[in-house]
């Protein structure tokens, strides 16, 4: 008998069976041509923004001032940014606020306002910055190249604002939104046409997954291979790091080398300022521009979003940037998608993850945060991953030395995607005219000869969305070896909305006077197409959708969904509105999304009865009246969202038990059990847990970058429907999504594995053994028996690390946060507490102990 089945059978579980919007004459005074010459030259020229060193003294030239005012005004109303008119494009002056580049091949920032991420800047990471301490300091004109910068000095450029010198210029001179300034934009939008006019400019696009290399090579050769120097760089990197430090603490070195490298790649003939850098573990993107163009870029923002195991984890993922250039919005998207020839499927639910988490905040509060797919340009870059599904290598290989790519293109996964309309619907891709990008031998052009000896493949890959878009070139890099992928670039001619200022003018007078036609009196109306919605079986982490449109009568109009007295949030936190606020014109629709989706926050009040699907919306126009929306449903109890201590006592599925059993045990305080409870003699773990377990153990102990690939969704519906039914005899899934089940499984726990009382006692003892062993026999006996246990397969899994690649630093980084929750209910722990979370659970593997050294009572 095995120590494995020993550990199972002394633990008993050796079986189991089955506002007012009227234009005022203040703002049309404002507007009035004359009051910008006026009023502009001590507005303008005071502001701490502006840095014209060779002209700081002089009083600005009228046009300049008028444009400045002007632009300030209109920007109050959200319709344009400051300083895009205060210049023609085709005569480009040195940009305010944008620090000269001093000799060598340095690069500037837009801005420097301190700050790491964006979400310092955004109060709750929602809204503006509100940080103004730093805007006013101006750049000296001999300012270092980044060749001579400390570390410390490189590392506060790279982490630069996301906010632009002219989006500060346009915080400065915002109004509150109001129901009139929306009104100005939605019609400023719906006749752009009518005062802007297209101007192309040259953007690169480049992708190179580096293998967690350092450069050794200069990079010109991918960056600066054509005569013309770019107007926009879009350089986005994978596997930049592949340490576990990065991988688990996200902090790495190769950031800065990357960086540098780049910068000093750059076309020579130009001089560029970097707008933003955003990574996520491995996964890096860079957007810089001509200084030039610098005033003309707004609205900038920066998201992640990791698609690795658990939908959390930055192995895999993407980042992106957006950002308005004059009048276009464009977004920039980095990926790096799952791996693997046979896991097409995984990659289409990572970019399918990638589509909806991703959501940019917009300048005006009020509105619904941005989609990907709600820009005029999307430019999507990065290693794909998809295959070449011929299996005859050596076939595949002939066909490249051949040069017949099209034949070999037949065979490509992300063009059948494509064509299955399951990934990157209207999207574009250029012909590919190169060899495959992957894989090499690393300081070579060989082919992979590793033990492996994969095949060739496209994964790196460069695709585009939009109008006015003209692709000029695409192809891979053969110059450079320092990874096993080729870097590849893509060269683009994109049409960009200019604005014609003249014509801008006489269109937003005409929105003006329209407006002022309009009576107070009218009271806006709408009608909903439905106003009761039902829930059938909602199930844990399955999403489901009801929608509805709101049509607008004759008055515009502003929505919201407003909460009800005494409530925090217009609606339950397992109910989401799409968007929940937004503005009508006149005959206009618009189409809500009700998304329920119950998770660890929301599942273990279902499971108890404590909360019901059950909730009324309340949709309030802006001076109009309410309505009134009806939600219901019924939650199909699971043990995901279950306590330890209620699923011991459960020896049958949860489905099969009455709901008043399971709204009992849930609610059941954890002592119960020890306090001569009159109930029967409970399991010693989960039922539900030891099936997970014992699948990993039987199926996977051998497996590859086990809990490191997450799996699919889909298979994770069948699990759940397995656990919760008792049919474990159906249960059939890949081994990724089983153990990425079993991580589900002990982060939807509401109590963890190590109860919140102990917490502190573990992060105060880790690194001392005997102290974390007394700390573990202090833990409830149900929570005792699962750490032993989890513990105890976590020591199987390392006998075989030379075949799934698993070391202890790995585990104990998974499971040290499922383990150890913060009993304050942080998403994420400090990284001071994350890491001795680790070390806690580390001791453990390390020092593998006979069973009986954890007393527990079976």
């Amino acid at each position: 008998m095995s120590p494995w089945t020993r550990s199972c059978q002394s633990l008993g579980i050796s079986h189991w069976k089955k506002c007012p919007w009227m234009v005022s004459s203040t703002f049309l005074a404002q507007m009035s041509p004359s009051s910008w010459t006026q009023q502009s030259s001590a507005s303008f020229s005071s502001s701490p923004l502006v840095h014209t060193p060779e002209r700081s003294s002089r009083k600005l030239p009228g046009p300049v001032q008028a444009s400045s005012q002007r632009s300030q005004i209109l920007s109050s109303c959200g319709c344009l940014d400051t300083g895009a008119l205060s210049r023609s494009p085709s005569r480009p002056r040195r940009e305010a606020g944008i620090r000269p580049q001093a000799p060598g091949r340095g690069v500037p920032e837009l801005a420097e306002a301190g700050g790491s991420s964006s979400d310092e800047l955004r109060p709750n990471g929602k809204g503006l910055p509100v940080d103004q301490s730093s805007w006013g300091q101006n750049k000296p004109e001999n300012s270092l190249s980044r060749q001579n910068k400390s570390k410390s000095e490189i590392s506060n450029m790279v982490r630069s604002s996301t906010i632009t010198v002219s989006d500060k210029a346009h915080i400065l001179s915002m109004q509150k939104f109001g129901l009139r300034d929306t009104i100005v934009k939605s019609h400023l939008i719906q006749k752009e046409e009518d005062y802007t006019y297209i101007q192309n400019f040259r953007f690169f696009v480049g992708t190179y997954n580096v293998n967690g290399q350092s450069p050794k090579e200069c990079l010109r050769p991918w960056l600066s291979h054509d005569t013309q120097a770019p107007d926009v760089y879009c350089v986005g990197f994978q596997e930049l790091d592949l340490s576990k430090e990065a991988f688990f603490f996200h902090d790495t070195p190769k950031e800065e080398e990357w960086f540098k490298a780049v910068s000093e790649g750059l076309h020579p003939d130009a001089k560029y300022a970097k707008v933003k850098l955003i990574r996520l573990v491995g996964i890096m993107l860079l957007l810089y521009v001509k200084q030039e163009h610098a005033a003309y870029i707004s609205e900038v923002e920066a998201e992640t979003v990791g698609t690795g195991i658990m939908g959390r984890m930055g192995n895999k993922g993407g980042v992106a940037i957006r950002f308005r250039f004059h009048n276009t919005s464009i977004c920039v998207v980095n990926s790096h998608l799952a791996a693997h020839t046979e896991e097409y499927e995984r990659r289409n639910q990572d970019y399918k993850d990638i589509c909806s988490r991703m959501q940019f905040c917009q300048v005006d509060p009020s509105l619904p945060p941005l989609t990907i797919s709600k820009h005029d340009v999307i430019l999507w870059l990065g290693d794909l991953n998809y295959r070449i599904e011929d299996p005859d290598v050596e076939k595949v290989k002939k066909l490249i030395e051949e040069k017949a790519f099209q034949t070999l293109y037949a065979y490509d996964q992300l063009r059948a995607q494509v064509a299955a309309k399951a990934v990157f619907e209207g999207f574009s891709e250029g012909e590919l005219t190169f060899q495959p990008t992957y894989k090499y031998d690393t300081g070579s052009d060989d082919w992979d000869t590793s033990e492996k000896c994969r095949a060739p493949a496209w994964c790196d890959r460069v695709l585009w969305k939009g109008k006015n878009i003209t692709q000029l070139s695409y192809q891979s890099h053969m110059a450079l070896k320092t990874s096993d992928h080729k870097p590849v670039s893509s060269v683009f001619d994109i049409g960009v909305r200019v604005i014609n200022e003249e014509l801008y003018r006489k269109t937003l007078e005409e929105i003006v006077r329209s407006l002022d036609k309009m009576e107070n009196a009218n009271i806006p109306s709408v009608s909903l197409s439905k106003r009761e919605f039902c829930f059938q079986n909602v199930k844990y982490m399955h999403l489901q959708v009801e929608s509805f449109t709101i049509r607008n009568g004759q008055v515009p109009c502003q929505f919201e969904f407003i909460s009800k007295p005494n409530e925090e949030s217009y609606c339950k936190q397992w109910l989401r509105a799409s968007p929940s606020r937004g503005f009508l014109l006149p005959d206009s629709s618009v189409e809500i999304e009700l998304e329920l989706f119950v998770n660890k926050t929301t599942a273990t009040k279902l499971n108890s009865g404590e909360d019901k699907i059950e909730d009324i919306l309340v949709l309030h126009l802006d001076r109009g009246k309410d309505y009134f929306l009806s939600v219901s449903g019924n939650y199909m109890p699971s043990c995901f969202g279950s306590p330890i201590h209620t699923l011991c006592y459960m020896k049958e599925p949860i489905l099969d038990l009455p709901l008043e059993t399971i709204r009992e045990l849930t609610l059941m305080r954890l002592q119960t059990e020890d306090n001569g409870s009159q109930l029967e003699k409970p399991m010693d773990i989960p039922k539900e847990l030891w099936i997970l377990v014992d699948y990993l153990y039987r199926n996977a102990i051998q497996q590859e970058d086990l809990f490191q690939q997450p799996g699919l969704r889909s298979e994770f519906d069948h699990i759940r429907d397995c656990l919760d039914t008792g049919t474990i005899d159906n249960l059939s899934a890949s081994n990724h999504s089983v153990a990425e089940a079993l991580l589900l499984f002990l982060e939807s726990l509401p109590e963890p594995v190590i109860c919140f009382s102990a917490y502190r006692n573990c992060l105060e003892c880790s690194g001392n053994l005997t102290a974390s062993k007394q700390v573990i026999t202090t833990l409830p006996a149900c929570h005792r028996n699962v750490f032993t246990y989890l513990m105890a397969f976590l020591q199987e899994l390392l006998k075989n690390s030379a075949k799934n690649h698993l070391d202890d630093n790995i585990l104990a980084s998974i499971f040290g946060s499922l383990l150890l929750r913060n009993p304050a209910g942080h998403q994420k722990l400090e990284m001071a507490e994350k890491k001795k979370a680790q070390e806690f659970v580390h001791q453990f593997l390390t020092h593998p102990e006979p069973l009986s050294l954890l007393s527990y009572s079976a």
